[in-house]
């Protein structure tokens, strides 16, 4: 199996998937990250944390139907193609 642009488009997908799933109740709150920690004032630089929080964010909301519709063409690009 040769390590190609398809696999890792397919891994990037995979990861995006990873993100996308988790759910800020139960896991994020619980780690530390979820809705109700502050994130800072106006005019104070972000910090990783928050920005990753955002990053989360953004890609459960905006990447919701593109998801959807890369996931059914990798699957039936792996039915067809093996």
């Amino acid at each position: 199996m040769a390590f190609g642009l398809y696999s890792l488009l397919e891994a990037a997908l995979l990861c995006i998937n990873a993100v996308a799933v988790l759910n800020e109740e139960r896991f994020l709150s619980k780690v530390g990250w979820g809705g109700d920690q502050q994130i800072g004032g106006f005019g104070e630089e972000p910090g990783m944390k928050a920005q990753l929080i955002n990053l989360i964010r953004s890609i459960r909301t905006v990447m919701r139907v593109p998801l959807i519709f890369l996931n059914v063409v990798t699957i039936l690009l792996k039915l067809v193609f093996g």
